[in-house]
Protein backbone atom coordinates (compact mmCIF):
# COMPACT_ATOMS: atom_id res chain seq x y z
CA UNK A 1 0.00 0.00 0.00
CA UNK A 2 1.12 3.54 -0.70
CA UNK A 3 -0.50 6.93 -0.32
CA UNK A 4 1.44 8.42 -3.25
CA UNK A 5 2.84 7.34 -6.61
CA UNK A 6 6.13 5.50 -6.19
CA UNK A 7 9.37 6.55 -7.83
CA UNK A 8 10.42 4.54 -10.88
CA UNK A 9 14.01 3.30 -10.92
CA UNK A 10 15.48 1.87 -14.11
CA UNK A 11 15.23 -1.65 -12.71
CA UNK A 12 11.61 -1.18 -11.70
CA UNK A 13 10.78 0.35 -15.08
CA UNK A 14 12.33 -2.66 -16.82
CA UNK A 15 10.21 -4.92 -14.63
CA UNK A 16 7.07 -2.92 -15.50
CA UNK A 17 7.74 -3.52 -19.19
CA UNK A 18 8.61 -7.15 -18.63
CA UNK A 19 5.33 -8.03 -16.92
CA UNK A 20 2.89 -5.69 -18.69
CA UNK A 21 4.01 -4.67 -22.18
CA UNK A 22 2.38 -6.42 -25.14
CA UNK A 23 3.92 -4.44 -27.99
CA UNK A 24 3.10 -5.63 -31.51
CA UNK A 25 6.29 -6.32 -33.51
CA UNK A 26 5.59 -3.53 -36.01
CA UNK A 27 5.34 -0.98 -33.19
CA UNK A 28 8.58 -2.26 -31.71
CA UNK A 29 10.34 -1.88 -35.07
CA UNK A 30 9.01 1.65 -35.46
CA UNK A 31 10.16 2.53 -31.95
CA UNK A 32 13.62 1.10 -32.61
CA UNK A 33 13.94 3.02 -35.89
CA UNK A 34 12.81 6.23 -34.20
CA UNK A 35 15.37 5.71 -31.42
CA UNK A 36 18.06 6.39 -34.03
CA UNK A 37 16.41 9.64 -35.11
CA UNK A 38 18.05 12.94 -34.07
CA UNK A 39 14.73 13.98 -32.46
CA UNK A 40 14.15 10.61 -30.76
CA UNK A 41 13.19 12.35 -27.50
CA UNK A 42 9.88 13.26 -29.18
CA UNK A 43 8.86 9.57 -29.19
CA UNK A 44 6.28 8.46 -26.61
CA UNK A 45 7.08 5.47 -24.42
CA UNK A 46 5.75 2.01 -25.36
CA UNK A 47 3.72 1.67 -22.17
CA UNK A 48 2.05 5.00 -22.93
CA UNK A 49 1.15 3.81 -26.41
CA UNK A 50 -0.34 0.66 -24.91
CA UNK A 51 -2.24 2.71 -22.32
CA UNK A 52 -3.78 4.88 -25.03
CA UNK A 53 -4.76 1.80 -27.05
CA UNK A 54 -6.60 0.50 -24.02
CA UNK A 55 -8.37 3.83 -23.49
CA UNK A 56 -9.57 3.83 -27.09
CA UNK A 57 -10.77 0.25 -26.78
CA UNK A 58 -12.57 0.92 -23.50
CA UNK A 59 -14.35 3.90 -25.03
CA UNK A 60 -15.24 2.02 -28.21
CA UNK A 61 -13.86 5.10 -29.95
CA UNK A 62 -14.30 5.46 -33.69
CA UNK A 63 -13.39 9.07 -34.50
CA UNK A 64 -10.08 10.43 -33.23
CA UNK A 65 -7.79 13.43 -33.60
CA UNK A 66 -4.02 13.59 -33.20
CA UNK A 67 -2.01 16.80 -33.07
CA UNK A 68 1.68 16.02 -33.52
CA UNK A 69 2.44 12.84 -35.47
CA UNK A 70 6.26 12.72 -35.60
CA UNK A 71 7.17 9.21 -36.89
CA UNK A 72 3.72 7.83 -36.18
CA UNK A 73 4.06 5.61 -33.11
CA UNK A 74 1.07 7.08 -31.28
CA UNK A 75 -1.18 7.21 -34.34
CA UNK A 76 -0.25 3.64 -35.28
CA UNK A 77 -0.96 2.53 -31.70
CA UNK A 78 -4.40 4.11 -31.74
CA UNK A 79 -5.25 3.04 -35.29
CA UNK A 80 -4.52 -0.59 -34.44
CA UNK A 81 -7.09 -0.38 -31.63
CA UNK A 82 -9.82 1.19 -33.78
CA UNK A 83 -12.54 -0.84 -35.52
CA UNK A 84 -12.47 -1.11 -39.31
CA UNK A 85 -14.63 1.98 -39.67
CA UNK A 86 -12.51 4.00 -37.23
CA UNK A 87 -10.68 7.10 -38.41
CA UNK A 88 -7.96 9.44 -37.14
CA UNK A 89 -7.43 13.03 -38.31
CA UNK A 90 -3.65 13.31 -37.90
CA UNK A 91 -2.18 16.83 -37.87
CA UNK A 92 1.48 17.63 -38.47
CA UNK A 93 3.67 20.03 -40.44
CA UNK A 94 6.62 17.77 -41.31
CA UNK A 95 6.64 15.80 -44.54
CA UNK A 96 10.02 14.34 -43.51
CA UNK A 97 8.92 12.96 -40.13
CA UNK A 98 5.55 11.71 -41.32
CA UNK A 99 7.12 9.89 -44.27
CA UNK A 100 8.35 7.36 -41.73
CA UNK A 101 4.87 7.16 -40.25
CA UNK A 102 3.30 6.54 -43.65
CA UNK A 103 5.57 3.54 -44.28
CA UNK A 104 4.52 1.85 -41.06
CA UNK A 105 0.84 2.74 -41.39
CA UNK A 106 0.81 1.13 -44.82
CA UNK A 107 2.71 -1.96 -43.67
CA UNK A 108 0.30 -2.39 -40.74
CA UNK A 109 -2.68 -2.04 -43.06
CA UNK A 110 -4.13 0.92 -41.14
CA UNK A 111 -3.27 3.73 -43.58
CA UNK A 112 -6.90 3.92 -44.72
CA UNK A 113 -7.87 4.77 -41.12
CA UNK A 114 -5.50 7.76 -40.91
CA UNK A 115 -6.20 11.08 -42.64
CA UNK A 116 -2.88 12.94 -42.48
CA UNK A 117 -3.25 16.70 -42.84
CA UNK A 118 0.05 18.51 -43.35
CA UNK A 119 -0.64 22.06 -42.21
CA UNK A 120 -0.51 24.07 -38.98
CA UNK A 121 -2.90 22.25 -36.67
CA UNK A 122 -4.73 25.35 -35.44
CA UNK A 123 -5.84 25.99 -39.00
CA UNK A 124 -6.83 22.35 -39.54
CA UNK A 125 -8.90 22.32 -36.36
CA UNK A 126 -10.54 25.63 -37.27
CA UNK A 127 -11.55 24.20 -40.66
CA UNK A 128 -13.07 21.18 -38.93
CA UNK A 129 -15.10 23.48 -36.69
CA UNK A 130 -16.15 25.64 -39.63
CA UNK A 131 -17.36 22.48 -41.37
CA UNK A 132 -19.70 21.72 -38.47
CA UNK A 133 -17.77 18.87 -36.85
CA UNK A 134 -18.41 19.99 -33.27
CA UNK A 135 -19.15 17.12 -30.92
CA UNK A 136 -18.29 14.40 -33.44
CA UNK A 137 -15.05 13.01 -32.02
CA UNK A 138 -14.45 10.47 -29.27
CA UNK A 139 -10.73 10.72 -28.48
CA UNK A 140 -7.86 13.14 -29.11
CA UNK A 141 -4.14 13.16 -28.40
CA UNK A 142 -2.00 16.31 -28.26
CA UNK A 143 1.78 16.06 -28.49
CA UNK A 144 3.04 19.06 -30.43
CA UNK A 145 4.43 22.58 -29.90
CA UNK A 146 3.84 23.49 -26.28
CA UNK A 147 3.10 27.16 -26.89
CA UNK A 148 -0.08 26.15 -28.71
CA UNK A 149 -1.33 23.60 -26.19
CA UNK A 150 -4.16 25.84 -24.97
CA UNK A 151 -5.12 26.72 -28.54
CA UNK A 152 -5.33 23.04 -29.46
CA UNK A 153 -7.16 22.22 -26.25
CA UNK A 154 -9.91 24.78 -26.73
CA UNK A 155 -10.58 23.73 -30.31
CA UNK A 156 -10.50 20.02 -29.60
CA UNK A 157 -12.79 20.42 -26.61
CA UNK A 158 -15.42 21.75 -29.03
CA UNK A 159 -14.82 18.88 -31.44
CA UNK A 160 -15.18 16.20 -28.75
CA UNK A 161 -18.57 14.74 -27.89
CA UNK A 162 -19.82 14.85 -24.31
CA UNK A 163 -17.90 12.12 -22.54
CA UNK A 164 -15.10 12.32 -25.10
CA UNK A 165 -11.52 12.10 -23.89
CA UNK A 166 -8.43 14.20 -24.59
CA UNK A 167 -4.91 13.00 -23.72
CA UNK A 168 -2.11 15.57 -23.58
CA UNK A 169 1.57 14.61 -23.44
CA UNK A 170 4.63 16.10 -21.70
CA UNK A 171 2.72 17.85 -18.94
CA UNK A 172 5.47 17.14 -16.38
CA UNK A 173 8.18 18.24 -18.83
CA UNK A 174 10.98 16.15 -17.27
CA UNK A 175 10.26 17.84 -13.93
CA UNK A 176 11.02 21.35 -15.22
CA UNK A 177 7.51 22.53 -14.37
CA UNK A 178 8.50 22.79 -10.70
CA UNK A 179 11.81 24.56 -11.32
CA UNK A 180 10.96 28.20 -10.69
CA UNK A 181 14.25 29.24 -12.28
CA UNK A 182 13.15 27.79 -15.61
CA UNK A 183 11.50 30.62 -17.53
CA UNK A 184 11.83 29.02 -20.95
CA UNK A 185 8.91 29.48 -23.33
CA UNK A 186 7.89 25.81 -23.42
CA UNK A 187 8.11 25.33 -19.67
CA UNK A 188 6.04 28.45 -18.98
CA UNK A 189 3.47 27.33 -21.57
CA UNK A 190 3.08 23.92 -19.92
CA UNK A 191 2.74 25.48 -16.47
CA UNK A 192 0.01 27.77 -17.78
CA UNK A 193 -1.71 24.87 -19.53
CA UNK A 194 -1.70 22.73 -16.38
CA UNK A 195 -3.02 25.59 -14.26
CA UNK A 196 -5.79 26.39 -16.75
CA UNK A 197 -7.06 22.81 -16.90
CA UNK A 198 -7.06 22.51 -13.11
CA UNK A 199 -9.59 25.36 -13.02
CA UNK A 200 -11.68 24.23 -16.00
CA UNK A 201 -15.16 23.11 -14.88
CA UNK A 202 -15.97 21.71 -18.35
CA UNK A 203 -13.81 18.63 -17.81
CA UNK A 204 -13.00 15.80 -15.45
CA UNK A 205 -9.23 15.81 -14.97
CA UNK A 206 -6.47 13.35 -14.15
CA UNK A 207 -2.72 13.78 -14.61
CA UNK A 208 -1.16 10.34 -14.95
CA UNK A 209 2.60 9.96 -14.23
CA UNK A 210 3.28 7.81 -17.29
CA UNK A 211 5.99 8.74 -19.78
CA UNK A 212 6.65 12.47 -19.38
CA UNK A 213 3.26 13.03 -17.74
CA UNK A 214 -0.06 12.48 -19.50
CA UNK A 215 -3.11 14.62 -18.75
CA UNK A 216 -6.52 13.04 -19.32
CA UNK A 217 -9.38 15.49 -19.76
CA UNK A 218 -12.90 14.08 -20.12
CA UNK A 219 -15.45 16.49 -21.56
CA UNK A 220 -18.43 16.78 -19.20
CA UNK A 221 -20.96 18.43 -21.52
Amino acid sequence: MSNRTISMSDRLYDYLLQVSLHEPPILKRLREETARHPQARMQISPEQGQFMRMLVQMMDAKRCIEVGVFTGYSSLSVAMALPDEGRIIACDVSEEFTAVARRYWQEAGVDRKIDLRLAPAVGTLDKMLNHGEQGRYDFAFIDADKGNYLNYYERILKLLRAGGLMAVDNVLWSGSVIDKRDKSEDTVAIREFNAALHKDKRIDLSLVPIGDGLTLARKRF
